[in-house]
């Protein structure tokens, strides 16, 4: 049986158990109440009863006779014809005087006894008549023999006041009216009534019985119905919780679950599990175009074919929005997973048919597979959501995890706490593991050294020297990177007044990046520290990308002039893979342009005959414009060869010298008009990757 049921059916004996307990408790408390109300009310009407008896017995004597105690034959006689007509209820009647002697009974050879003193005195006390129903008078003081042992009797004490009697005159005077001066006990036979009595319990016991067995059996079902329909209801709930109420896929929260058993059965089985994203391409737009209505409908339609499209054992489902997800919980290798994904974007060929239109829908698609790519439900969701904002972002329709996309894996956030670091212990003027390495840039015409290019370093205490290229990204992502641009420019400024001091005049040019020409900052910065340092301006250049450039156009250019305005050189880096136009070139504050080492590497290849075209335009175009050329990114002499004939004006790369700490820097690099070694003999070095 299911928990719900089993728990439901529990809940319902309880619900019985409890119910019937407390009907029971209040049928008995209904029932008790009832008859004590009448029972108190028969005593009422008996005592009313024998306060008659009592006013007609003692009305034919006076009071002297209640102060002596003593009653002749003919005064017996009196009180006897006045109660006669009471004899059919009388069971016996007795006169007390007022010390407590028996001065008239009814019973024969009855002709002393004592009171019951308590009630007698009680009685005295209050001035009512005192009355209690008794089943056997013989027990009582001065019991009658008249009375059987089984019949009911209401024993009344009634007090007999001075007023009662036809004279209230004793011999020691007259009486108030209201004193109290004996009492008569009148026993009346409560048979009938206590028969009236029963039968009127029995019949109230009957109709609260009955009553409440009803009651119960209404609320029982009324009960037994809400509980039925919150029951069904809590169920429809928890399905609609778990399923997507517009396609009715699973949700996020049921894929979790199905997650996490998939995930555990695969690593008890040591397989493997794999998680599909994808979205819809410009959903917004088909939103904001055809209206939210026709949105769903797409996302119905979309869902019936990614159901059909799959295994069974896939688990297909929506997280919202207009992203779906696909569990693989067996899928052999990571390339199964891409070929699965590449079929469900295969499935998107087919136009959807929206009311009257036909709509062609494309989408991104994520791949990630446990454990290539993640340990856990939690990470391999979101390298599944790395790879699909990839595909996305590439225009690849379907991509697999790669950690290089991956600006927020824990290894990157690990190596930003180092950097923060690293960065910390910079500015402390500690000992900091950032370092600058320089690189001699060679005028091709002389072969000698005409500048050097200031590149970063950073030697981590775990990961070795690391390049630029593995942590420059993920400075310029979390806002370091002005950190980093204010580090290198002080250690590069610093550096150049050390050589000043030791009668070196080369140029130093500094990688900026695009978040830092896009304020002035930059420019205020180099001021201060060329003031600091006493270094002369012109010693002093600046790199920027191309596609930096192209970027911000609106801000970077204002920068740029101010730069030229203080007499520091300008170079635009990796020239020719962005946008930049040949008006827009001849604006432009630069004094340099280096062609992206794309180009430089082509150069060797036999069968790009285009590639020395391109450079030759580039060269000529930078040249009527005023501009030297430099070429980075040269590996071999026939490169450094084919550059000179073509125009360039400088060049630099493993061919001619490797970056190097400034104490490693061989001493003829610093000087000016110093030539550096051709390389001529020495093996091909890896190409540099910053």
């Amino acid at each position: 049986m299911p928990r719900a049921a089993r728990r439901r059916s529990s809940l319902t004996r309880y619900f019985v158990v409890v119910s019937l307990v407390a009907t029971t408790l209040l049928g008995c408390a209904l029932v008790w109440v009832s008859s004590s109300v009448m029972r108190q009310q028969a005593v009422r009407l008996g005592t009313v009863t024998a306060s008659s008896v009592g006013s007609y017995a003692v009305a034919p004597l006076n009071a002297e006779m209640f102060r002596t105690g003593i009653l002749d034959d003919t005064q017996r006689a009196a009180v006897t014809a006045a109660t006669s007509g009471f004899k059919d209820k009388l069971v016996e009647l007795r006169l007390w005087s007022i010390d407590g002697r028996l001065m008239y009974s009814t019973a024969r050879n009855t002709t002393t006894g004592l009171p019951d003193n308590t009630r007698f005195e009680r009685m005295r006390a209050s001035g009512e008549p005192d009355a209690r129903i008794v089943t056997d008078v013989r027990r009582l003081p001065g019991g009658s023999a008249l009375a059987s042992t089984e019949q009911p009797v209401l024993d009344v004490y009634v007090p007999v006041r001075a007023g009662d009697t036809s004279d209230p005159t004793t011999s020691v005077g007259v009486q108030p009216k209201d004193a109290i001066i004996g009492a008569a006990e009148v026993m009346i036979d409560q048979t009938v009534s206590q028969q009236s009595l029963a039968d009127a319990v029995r019949t109230v016991t009957y109709v609260v019985v009955g009553g409440l067995v009803l009651l119960w059996l209404l609320l029982f079902r009324t009960v037994h119905s809400t509980s039925k329909r919150l029951h069904n209801t809590a169920l429809e709930n928890a399905r609609l919780a778990l399923l997507d109420s517009l396609t009715g896929l699973p949700n996020r929260r049921l894929l979790a679950d199905r997650m996490r058993r998939g995930i555990q059965q695969a690593r008890d089985e040591g397989t493997r599990v794999g998680l599909v994203l994808l979205d819809i391409d410009r959903f917004k737009e088909i939103n904001d175009t055809l209206g939210h209505d026709r949105g769903d409908e797409l996302l119905e339609l979309v869902a019936e074919r990614l159901r059909h499209s799959l295994r069974d054992e896939d688990v297909v489902a929506r997280l919202g929005g207009d992203e779906f997800a696909i569990l693989l919980p067996d899928v052999r290798t990571v390339e199964n997973a891409a070929r699965l994904a590449h079929r469900v974007r295969d499935v998107f060929g087919a136009p959807f048919r929206l009311g009257g239109m036909e709509l062609h829908v494309e989408t991104s698609i994520g791949v990630a597979c446990l454990p290539d790519h993640a340990d856990d439900a939690s990470s391999l969701m979101r390298t599944a959501d790395v790879a699909m904002y990839t595909a996305k972002t590439h225009r690849t329709g379907v991509a697999v995890y790669d950690a290089d996309d991956d600006h927020s894996s824990p290894a990157r956030l690990i190596l930003l706490g180092d950097l923060h670091r690293a960065l910390e212990q910079a500015e402390s003027g500690a000992s900091t593991e950032l370092e600058m390495h320089y690189q001699p840039k060679i005028d091709l015409a002389s072969g000698r050294t005409v500048g050097l290019e200031a590149l970063i370093r950073w030697r981590h205490p775990e990961h070795g020297l690391l390049l630029p290229s593995s942590f420059i990204p993920l400075a310029e992502q979390s806002g370091l990177i002005h950190v980093v641009t204010r580090f290198a420019l002080e250690e590069s400024i610093r550096q150049l007044a050390a050589w000043n001091g030791q009668g070196s005049t080369t140029p130093v040019a500094v990688n900026l990046s695009a978040h830092d020409v896009a304020t002035d900052h930059v420019v205020d910065l180099i001021e201060t520290l060329l003031q600091r340092y006493h270094v002369p301006v012109g010693q002093l250049e600046v790199e920027i990308t191309e596609t930096a450039l192209v970027s911000d156009r609106s801000r970077v250019i204002p920068v740029l002039q101010r730069l030229a305005g203080m007499g520091v050189r300008v170079a635009i880096d990796d020239f020719g893979i962005g946008n930049t136009s040949i008006s827009q070139l001849r604006d432009l504050p630069v004094d340099q342009l280096k062609i992206d080492r794309l180009f430089i590497a082509d150069l060797r290849d036999d069968t790009r005959e285009g590639s020395q075209v391109v450079v030759q335009a580039m060269v000529d175009l930078a040249h009527s414009f005023g501009l030297r050329v430099v070429a980075e990114g040269v590996e071999d002499e026939s490169t450094s060869t084919i550059l000179a004939r073509l125009g360039v004006d400088e060049a630099q790369g493993f061919f001619y010298a490797r970056p190097a700490a400034p104490t490693e820097l061989p001493v003829q690099v610093r000087l000016p008009g110093q030539r550096v070694g051709s390389g001529r003999g020495r093996r091909p070095a890896a190409p540099r990757t910053a």
